[in-house]
């Protein structure tokens, strides 16, 4: 399975999890946990931390295609341990656990249509668990991915069916170093 369909299957299990779950839905999000609202007002400061203790290395940034179908990197690779806590970034509930394409896959959904999805790891709660942001949702697996030899976590998140960048979630953002090229 190529990297697009894996992540055209996790986009769609979310989705229909997130249908099921029912309360996690919301109409139109805004573009940004911070922005501005439909009535103009500002939500409050986002909450969303890192989904690793301590914080990790990035080892890899989010590089959103130019099409949705298109090559790029729906996510950020966090450096991790195998058995390492997978933490949940903000309040939300499991609405998948499971294998895709040989992978475990955990997603999350939160509050204003938003969902956190995590991989390759051996999920420890089960779906429908409503999770308390900083709770234990998985443990990174020993699956080889797109890292090898090195461990990492790919965590990807979601605004309906539009991967964005999950680092814009959290209040502190790392400083990541790109390449000359």
């Amino acid at each position: 399975m190529s990297l697009a369909s894996f992540t055209t299957a996790v986009a769609a299990l979310g989705l229909a999890a997130a249908a099921a779950a029912g309360s996690m839905e919301a109409a139109a999000p805004p573009a940004h946990p911070n922005a501005p609202t439909a009535t103009g007002a500002t939500p409050a400061r986002s909450a969303w931390s890192w989904p690793l203790d301590p914080a990790p290395s990035v080892v890899a940034a989010f590089d959103p295609p130019d099409q949705r179908w298109g090559r790029g990197h729906r996510g950020v690779d966090l450096a991790a341990t195998v058995n390492q806590p997978v933490l949940s970034p903000a309040d939300g509930r499991v609405s998948f656990a499971g294998t895709i394409a040989g992978r475990g896959v955990v997603v999350i959904a939160h509050e204003g249509g938003l969902r956190s999805t995590f991989e390759p790891v051996r999920a420890q709660a089960e779906v429908g668990t409503a999770v308390p942001g900083g709770g234990v949702v998985a443990v990174v697996d020993d699956t080889p991915g797109h890292c090898a030899p090195s461990t990492c976590l790919h965590w990807g998140v979601l605004r309906g069916e539009t991967y964005v960048d999950p680092l814009s979630f959290l209040t502190r953002r790392p400083i990541v170093l790109l390449p000359l090229e």
